[in-house]
């Protein structure tokens, strides 16, 4: 069993931005510069928010954060929304979920200018990913693909198999994987609520990706030998072993499946910190577009 180390490849990755970073500054080119928005209170979408900002200071890139109050309205929304895809100083932004109630998702991650999209979910830029363009892959997804080349696991003519069809992870994956490139090639299967036999489609299958968020549900008896298992699930579970009173878990049963695995990602250390690098990877694509 080989352990996919994403924090480890993480850290490769924000290294190699870095030196980008220090070269743009050695030709006098602009600094990438990464924005937020931040709709509310929440907490863990704060300490999300904070990571990156976190991340940016690393690799040398400027970050601005714009807080909002939770009674904003959509149109102030779009109103802030439209000043950043005005501002020429600001290369990419996202716009943290959840969104409050009030305020229609879908309708806000369109009005960001696709050539801003580092989150890769404007409709434009999930067109181009699905059309084997060159654009911004959702973050996810791509720090899924980056661990799979990274760690040289074949992709051509395997069969994969994906659970869950979300369009953050599971939809774009999917696509990704089944395409004519050096990652994909790939015999894709994606399995949701409404699958059947899913444990059959587990047992044929030569890389599994999980993104369903059900604790420790795929066992050990579910998979091949010698799979790839990349689980994207993350989930708190109560422990009272545990100082915290939980511990942290992904949809696989690590300790069932570990032993007959070719690899695997753990959780945390696995997919998780994949997703902060991608997004800065982005970052720095589209300033170099815009240079």
């Amino acid at each position: 069993m080989k352990l996919i180390d994403g924090k480890n490849i993480s850290e490769k990755v924000l290294k190699e931005i870095k030196l980008s970073v220090d070269d743009r500054l050695k030709c006098n080119l602009k600094v990438p510069h990464l924005a937020a928005i931040l709709v509310g209170d929440d907490g863990a979408s704060k300490t999300y928010v904070d990571s990156k900002i976190k991340a940016c200071k690393r690799v040398g890139f400027k970050s601005s954060l714009f807080k909002l109050d939770d009674s904003i309205t959509e149109i102030e929304l779009i109103s802030q929304i439209q000043n950043i895809n005005d501002n020429d100083d600001i290369d990419g932004f996202i716009v943290q979920l959840p969104l409050p109630r009030h305020i229609d998702q879908e309708k806000i991650l369109n009005k960001v200018s696709p050539d801003k999209d580092v989150d890769g979910f404007h409709p434009n830029n999930y067109g181009k990913m699905t059309l084997g363009i060159d654009t911004f892959l959702p973050a996810t997804p791509a720090g899924i693909i980056e661990l799979i080349e990274r760690s040289e696991i074949q992709t051509e003519g395997k069969k994969c198999l994906v659970i869950g069809r979300s369009q953050i992870v599971g939809r774009p994956i999917s696509i990704l994987l089944s395409q004519n490139k050096s990652f994909g090639n790939s015999t894709v299967t994606v399995a949701h609520s409404r699958s059947k036999d899913l444990e059959k489609l587990c047992l044929e299958s030569d890389i599994i990706i999980s993104a369903i968020g059900i604790p420790e549900f795929i066992k050990g008896d579910m998979i091949k030998k010698g799979s790839s298992i990349i689980d994207v699930g993350i989930t708190r579970v109560k422990d009272p072993l545990s100082p915290k009173g939980y511990r942290i878990t992904g949809d696989v049963d690590f300790k069932s499946v570990s032993s007959k695995v070719g690899y695997i990602t753990p959780v945390p250390g696995g997919v998780g910190p994949m997703t902060i690098s991608m997004l800065l990877k982005n970052t720095l694509k589209a300033c170099e577009i815009s240079d």
